[in-house]
């Protein structure tokens, strides 16, 4: 019976999310991520067609970068790291917020279902949409990759950094868990939002600090290799943080929507 209800839960959170236009705009949002990768390849490939694009052909150099797979896998990773907690946010700060912007989080209420069920039916939606987001931009920047003739290409070393790409997607997704407390408590968007940029520009200042594998929105940024030879740093303790991180913003956001009369 509660199985049941559990699985239409979420079919109705998928019917929801399948007719908003906001679906289609994180994954064009979030596709630039491998074309930015390509262009960088491009101009890696091809440095007399864009004179002008000294910072990237610097950039380049300090990462010891080439055009080739593991130059482009190797910047894909490092994109989900970073602007994947901006996009992940996003998602979760709608998932969550939306319900009272529209105006609908009392007639959710008069469901004859478990609170519980509701808030990790979203949950659910939020994982399945944040996988499918990272698995659109790998396959892009592969496409991407075989467009341009990329060379030196190893199926080892191809393998080993596509799962650095997917742990550093899995790492984001639980960091950015805690943003539903947010939505949840501030009964929209602009709460949410806020702590997401918040994080973001927290990651970097504590990151500079050199206390980054203790900081879970730093922590994914790290692993993908962003920060170069700081990724060494990192120890179970560090994805214990993550974990817990993720596992306590599941935690207090079904705890809240529990307690809360969600008045306002």
């Amino acid at each position: 019976m509660l199985h049941s209800i559990f699985a239409q839960t979420v079919r109705a959170e998928l019917l929801k999310n399948k007719r908003s236009r906001i679906v289609w705009i994180t994954f064009l949002a979030f596709g630039l991520a491998p074309m930015m990768s390509g262009l960088f390849m491009v101009i890696l490939q091809h440095p007399e067609i864009m004179p002008q694009a000294g910072m990237m052909k610097n950039k380049a150099a300090a990462m010891a970068m080439t055009a080739d797979w593991l130059s482009l896998l190797l910047l894909l990773s490092q994109a989900m790291g970073v602007g994947g907690v901006m996009i992940f946010g996003f998602v979760a700060s709608w998932l969550f917020g939306r319900e009272y912007s529209d105006g609908t989080a009392k007639d959710l209420l008069a469901l004859p279902v478990p609170r519980s069920a509701i808030v990790s039916a979203k949950f659910l939606v939020y994982g399945a949409w944040c996988a499918a987001l990272a698995l659109s931009n790998v396959l892009l920047g592969l496409g991407i990759g075989i467009v341009l003739g990329l060379p030196n290409w190893n199926p080892d070393v191809v393998y080993e950094q596509i799962g650095v790409y997917a742990v550093t997607a899995l790492l984001t997704m639980l960091a950015d868990i805690p943003i539903a407390v947010f939505a949840l408590w501030g009964k929209g968007y602009l709460a949410p939002l806020g702590f997401v940029v918040m994080t973001v520009v927290f990651s970097q200042i504590i990151a500079a600090l050199g206390f980054g594998t203790y900081f879970p929105w730093a922590i994914p940024g790290l692993f993908s290799g962003a920060a170069g030879e700081m990724k060494a740093g990192l120890s179970a303790v560090s994805y214990g943080i993550v974990a817990a991180t993720g596992l306590v913003g599941y935690v207090v956001s079904v705890w809240y929507w529990n307690v809360s009369d969600h008045v306002g």
